[in-house]
């Protein structure tokens, strides 16, 4: 058996790792007033034991896994259940539901585990020569739709892990570049770069179960983008294993070469190949990293900062203000001896209650400060003067050692929420300053509109979590508890959200990528042409269809895609 990790079939993480909310006084209040949920109510999991899967059996020929043992050895291919299980899907909540309700349309035939970049091109050529599909594969954290194969796939279904291409290869000193293996996931890399002073930047929500790899095929950001950079910043070389041959785009700081491969790489979610390496930006360990808290009276004041902030001559590394919504959530599970919950009731709250503010309706924020002492004090003085002119106040450094803390834990809080039978789940856009607030107004009451349709109460929240010079990232976050079909109510809710976007000036997806899940509004967001030029681009590049088929953009003229996508 292969020593790759992944994380458990039916949730998020590693087995045995769970939320817990025994030590989180305002968190049962909390759920039954967002949701309606009662936690001292009995439960039982919703997910079913996996030896009552009816897991459909492998369609891959004797002679096809010959071939594919011969390049990478018995070890390290497997037609397991299991392992095929967990290589079907993502972490969406489409996905969960799926997965626990036994609901699995198509698996993948095979998974194989590489050791080097030459066995890759081995496993690629079989493919192609044998007429089959590879789905690439990198820390499972997915939840657009990207992993799945589609459910009339009819050929043999290849999951290529890169778990074992897991590696820092290099470290460019003088330049500031690392080449990484592609399959190194978010703390094995960043330990590596570390023990030799450097950091990656780059900490998405994923970080603790994505890869490299995966960041680059889905045009990834991190919490810390502000300072570092997307992952379209970051990355500055790839190696692709195609048919015949390895796409290599060298680490160069900026070229004038025609249409940017690099670019058509970023975000292709594996549809042109399989990525294999990738050279990326590091820099020096800050002297300094601090995370501050401050609180505004409303939603509007907090963003208005944010903005401010992006105008002015700081340069923090995260800049992060939630909705009203989102603050009383963040209030909610925190324990009852540490964080902002302690604050408000030693008096904070009563401070601001005097100073007119609406409690129920004050926002949370976090900017990151990294540097050298001149630096750091230099930005926070910047900031603190942005804060008081639109009406904030700090809290210190408590808060923000905290979300430093939990800031990868939510996902838990979703497998908890499943068992009570709960659906939720994200949706991201990015779009001008000017539109901001209109597009949040409009997508809050599209939601509510969904959440009446339906017949639940439901919950919604948002964030702004990535600041451009000329607009930002928002994220929003919706839970209910289903009444009936889970995933049709969750469709219903998740199309109010994702029309709301486009309606309102905002892109499809700011970092999640498009998959299967967000392909119905890309036209919208990229126009008939440029939906052409992409099908254009996946059809000339793989013609029959190898490489992770469907995704991206609905639909294809090549034969294949269109008797696969039925």
């Amino acid at each position: 058996m292969t020593d790759v990790k992944h994380m458990k079939w039916w949730g998020w993480g590693l087995e045995g790792i769970a939320f817990h909310h025994e030590n989180k006084p305002g968190f049962a209040p909390f759920l039954k007033s967002a949701v309606g949920v009662d936690l001292s109510l009995p439960t039982e999991p919703t997910s079913m034991a996996f030896e009552d899967l009816d897991v459909p059996a492998s369609r891959a020929s004797d002679a096809f896994l010959t071939a594919l043992t011969g390049i990478v050895g018995a070890t390290y291919l497997t037609t397991n259940d299991m392992d095929r299980v967990i290589h079907t899907f993502g972490k969406s909540i489409r996905d969960l539901l799926r997965v626990r309700a036994g609901d699995l349309a198509r698996v993948p035939d095979v998974v194989i585990y590489p050791a080097d970049e030459a066995e890759v091109q081995d496993i690629v050529d079989a493919a192609v020569e044998a007429d089959a599909v590879i789905i690439p594969f990198g820390g499972g954290s997915n939840i657009v739709g990207s992993l799945e194969p589609l459910a009339t796939e009819e050929r043999t279904v290849i999951s290529l892990d890169l778990g074992r291409l897991n590696r820092v290869l290099d470290i460019d000193e003088g330049s500031g570049l690392a080449r990484i293996q592609a399959g190194a996931q978010g703390p094995d890399l960043e330990a590596e770069l570390t023990k030799a002073g450097w950091t990656i930047g780059h900490f998405p929500d994923s970080f603790t179960h994505s890869t490299v790899g995966g960041w680059v095929a889905t045009r990834s950001s991190g919490m810390q983008s502000d300072k570092y950079g997307d992952i379209a910043d970051i990355a500055k070389g790839l190696r692709v294993v195609r048919p015949g041959g390895v796409l290599v785009i060298r680490a160069i700081p900026s070229a004038s070469t025609g249409p940017s491969v690099r670019e058509m790489i970023l975000g292709s979610e594996g549809r042109l190949g399989v990525i294999t390496e990738v050279t990326v930006q590091v820099h020096r360990i800050p002297a300094n990293r601090e995370i501050l808290a401050y609180l505004y009276p409303t939603w509007r004041a907090g963003l208005a900062a944010m903005q401010a902030i992006s105008e002015s001559d700081a340069s923090p590394s995260v800049t992060r203000v939630s909705d009203g919504n989102e603050t009383v959530f963040s209030f909610a599970t925190s324990k009852a001896s540490k964080g902002l919950s302690s604050l408000v009731t030693k008096g904070l709250g009563v401070f601001l209650k005097a100073k007119g503010w609406d409690t129920t309706k004050m926002c949370l924020s976090f900017v990151g400060y990294e540097g050298g002492d001149e630096l750091v004090s230099r930005n926070q003085k910047l900031v603190a003067s942005i804060v008081k002119k639109h009406g904030g106040v700090s809290v210190g450094k408590g808060p923000g050692v905290l979300y430093d803390q939990k800031k990868f834990d939510t996902p838990y809080i979703r497998d908890f929420f499943l068992d009570f039978g709960g659906s939720a789940d994200v949706s991201e856009t990015a779009a001008p300053w000017s539109k901001l607030l209109p597009l949040y107004t409009d997508v809050i009451a599209s939601a509510n509109r969904a959440f009446d349709e339906i017949g639940v109460k439901g919950w919604i929240m948002a964030h702004m979590s990535h600041s451009y010079h000329s607009g930002a990232c928002l994220y929003f976050t919706f839970a209910f508890v289903s009444t009936g079909d889970a995933i049709a109510q969750y469709d219903v809710v998740k199309t109010a959200i994702q029309q709301a976007f486009i309606t309102n000036g905002g892109t499809v997806s700011h970092h999640h990528g498009v998959g299967l899940e967000h392909a119905p509004w890309l036209e919208e967001d990229i126009s008939s042409e440029g939906i052409a030029m992409m099908r254009g681009l996946f059809d000339a590049a793989d013609p029959k269809g190898t490489f992770n088929p469907g995704k991206v953009v609905l639909g294809s003229t090549t034969k294949v895609e269109q008797s696969a996508l039925g």
